[in-house]
């Protein structure tokens, strides 16, 4: 398995390394945006690393603008960070006046099309937590779909402070968490404690700091060991359904039950606990 990045839900070429494997439940981890390289003839995302081992791929992914500006994007199951700081977010050294509105448009609209890339992709995505995450860090950890922090992890959209509302965070956040706990990060900049998270729904679990590889990688690797076209079918449906009124989510939700029996690991899950033996799944 390995990150595919949903880029067919925006009618974009696929890259590359994707197309090699697409099949991967990943552990997440969102650095701050290095210096700006040099723009280069690729736009796609550039893979600088990667390891597969057990059925979960670990790789680091620099997506660069045409204007050369960094987003990384790092996929993996031992991400150990140095210092306090798991993600702080966006160089604001590239966000002064001296860049021009349409560079800072280009950089916001590259951090969002990550943020989709998350939830479109067909394999769950892990974010393993240890240490402090704002602004876009913390809007990565509010769009992947687990999210496992270290007791030591905090979480803030601080933007605030220094005269930056952080409203693309706060569309991810005002989704993860109820509306008047968002607002109130939004508004104060104060951070939470990883039991705040937790307690709000922002994170799936808090585990101690030694702790916190092994359990996010024990996740990722129950996910690996199931059907891939039954979890594909399961994480898109789940994201269809949730805005929509009752009875639409209700017939989507149907429909889509009907699709997996059509499946052949639908039937095979079927057939193997009616026969009392372990499933045998087409991947």
């Amino acid at each position: 398995m390995a990150l595919v990045a949903g880029l067919r839900a925006f009618g974009a070429k696929w890259p590359s390394w994707l197309r090699r494997s697409p099949w991967a439940p990943l552990s997440a981890g969102f650095c701050s945006p290095g210096s700006a390289r040099p723009a280069g003839p690729e736009s796609e995302p550039r893979l600088t690393s990667t390891r597969q081992q057990d059925g979960i791929r670990s790789a680091s992914v620099f997506r660069h603008t045409r204007r050369g500006h960094r987003i990384p994007l790092q996929m993996v199951v031992s991400h150990h960070v140095v210092g306090p700081v798991f993600s702080s977010g966006h160089d604001l050294k590239e966000l002064t006046g001296a860049q021009g509105r349409d560079y800072h448009t280009e950089v916001f609209q590259t951090c969002s099309e990550v943020m989709m890339l998350i939830q479109n992709h067909p394999v769950p995505i892990i974010a393993m937590v240890n240490g402090l995450a704002t602004a876009a860090g913390c809007q990565l950890v509010a769009s992947c779909d687990i999210a496992v922090a270290s007791d030591k992890s905090s979480f803030a959209t601080p933007g605030v402070n220094v005269g930056l509302f952080c409203s693309t965070p706060a569309v991810a956040l005002g989704r993860a968490v109820p509306r008047k706990v968002a607002l109130e990060m939004l508004f104060t900049g104060e951070p939470i404690s990883a039991q705040e998270a937790l307690r709000h729904g922002l994170i799936s679990k808090v585990v101690p700091e030694e702790q916190l590889e092994e359990e996010a990688t024990r996740i990722a690797k129950k996910i690996a060991s199931l059907s891939r076209s039954v979890v594909a079918l399961g994480k898109a449906t789940f994201y269809k359904q949730l805005p929509q009124d009752l009875s639409t989510a209700y017939f989507l939700a149907s429909q889509a039950m009907v699709d997996n029996l059509t499946l052949k690991d639908g039937q095979e899950g079927i057939e193997a606990f009616i026969q009392k033996r372990r499933p045998v799944w087409s991947h």
